[in-house]
């Protein structure tokens, strides 16, 4: 008799506990449900070492509103920060709440490298990405390089070898395209079309740099010294394109002086 009252007891006292603690727990989430735990604010801020320059908090507002739901306690830091990467012009995010009503982003920014085909741009890590090209500053004058897609890291690789081997020259790459059957075609600053051919190794990019270098950047050496003797031959007549993919030489095409005839060469 006596167990059964000290069970009858225990029972009853855990029951009691349990209908607390569904009082508390209630309590709480009436109270984190208050519209006082609404996010109001967001803070913005780049990520170390960095600035900002497209990014603004309105973009982000833009981005969140109506995707993301809850308060200070109950919003979804990750979806937050998969929907604030989807604003223009922001690469990572970071998200963390601060007390009360708080919402600290840190940005991680796209850094244009170039513009990418039709409507887009890629930036410096190789990514295409898609913002207002009008937001550019208009003393930004970045390349136009295109390619098929998924080839983004090949062709940016390949602009860095190309303007590292024109630089001594005082030109840079205006356009460098890469075909659908993967051979190149370069546009310098001075206007002068460049027919490389295929890359032994443009199937697939390389990010060491290595993969097919050598023989890609043989052509464009041989064109880069013979420039000079090549340019002092011409006496002041301009060069209009040059094809790279002849074994021994390349051959090249004269701008028209006063008339539409043109004549090639071949060293």
């Amino acid at each position: 008799m006596f167990a059964e009252a000290r069970l009858t007891n225990l029972i009853a006292n855990l029951l009691a506990l349990l209908a607390v603690l569904a009082i508390v727990v209630g309590v709480v989430l009436w109270t984190i449900r208050r519209p006082y735990f609404s996010i109001s604010r967001i803070e913005l801020a780049p990520v170390a070492g960095s600035t900002l320059q497209y990014v603004t908090p309105l973009n982000l507002q833009t981005a969140l509103a109506g995707q993301v739901r809850g308060n200070f306690f109950l919003m979804d830091l990750d979806e937050a920060r998969r929907r604030i990467e989807t604003a223009p012009w922001v690469r990572h995010a970071v998200v963390r709440r601060v007390w009360p009503a708080t919402l600290q982003v840190r940005i991680e920014e796209q850094q244009p490298l170039a513009f990418w085909n039709e409507n887009q741009m890629i930036n410096t890590w190789g990514e295409a990405f898609t913002a207002n090209q009008g937001e550019l500053p208009d003393d930004l004058d970045l390349p136009q390089l295109n390619g098929p897609a998924n080839s983004e890291r090949l062709v940016v690789q390949r602009y860095a070898e190309i303007a590292r081997w024109f630089a001594p020259l005082g030109l840079s790459v205006r356009e460098a395209t890469l075909t659908p059957r993967y051979a190149w075609e370069v546009t310098l600053s001075d206007a002068v079309r460049l027919t490389l051919g295929r890359d032994p190794a443009a199937d697939v990019a390389d990010p060491h740099g290595r993969s097919g270098a050598l023989p890609f950047a043989a052509r464009i050496e041989r064109f880069v010294q013979a420039w000079p003797e090549l340019t002092r031959r011409l006496g002041g007549r301009m060069i209009a394109s040059a094809d790279l993919r002849y074994p021994n030489g390349f051959a090249i095409t004269l701008s028209p002086e006063t008339t539409a005839s043109s004549r090639s060469t071949r060293p």
